[in-house]
């Protein structure tokens, strides 16, 4: 089976830059219809998001960029003193990085936390209340996705806390800007 690469944002007619909204859902399409898929990965510095960044301007691709909870923390410094705080100033401070770089490497992003259990729902929520000061600044969400991860939770209750979270994402876009995944297996 081969794989195919993504095209460029120009073969997909999207800005190249971090992708919400009516944009993420058009990369989505082009995807599908291209057949192929957009690699992910986690990274845990600018050092990496950079690479990325390169390799995917290289390879003439987009991509998912993804920032774990211990990854995050990188990005404000392991010596910071307060260890949930970092890990939320990390996650913004890499997210405004991404927003800055993916226009000048010409990739389209999908900006993405990956796998937030019921313990990190702070973490979330603390990007979340960062998230609303860059849109108001912006009038683009920080973010394309998060995901949380409460598989291990009641389903009624891992569905609600979705449904709670998401009201906060901004709804002046056209689509869902944040992409909870209340997974249950």
């Amino acid at each position: 089976m081969s794989t195919s690469v993504a095209p460029t944002p120009a073969a997909t007619a999207l800005p190249a830059g971090v992708v919400t909204g009516a944009s993420y859902d058009a990369l989505v399409a082009a995807c599908k219809s291209g057949g192929y898929a957009l690699p992910a990965v986690n990274v845990t510095g600018t050092n990496t998001v950079n690479a990325v960044l390169e390799a995917a301007a290289k390879n003439r691709a987009d991509v998912v960029i993804q920032l774990s909870n211990g990854g995050a923390q990188f990005y404000a410094g392991q010596g910071f003193p307060d260890s949930a705080t970092a890990k939320v100033l990390g996650a913004v401070s890499a997210a405004r990085h991404v927003h800055m770089m993916a226009a000048h490497y010409g990739v389209c992003v999908v900006l993405h936390t990956d796998h937030a259990n019921k313990k990190l729902i702070p973490w979330v929520e603390g990007m979340l209340d960062h998230g609303e000061r860059f849109f108001d600044e912006t009038g683009s969400p920080l973010f394309s996705s998060h995901m949380l991860d409460l598989s291990e939770e009641p389903l009624e209750w891992n569905v609600g806390e979705c449904a709670r979270v998401l009201e906060r994402t901004p709804s002046s876009t056209p689509s869902p800007t944040t992409c909870f995944m209340p997974t249950t297996c």
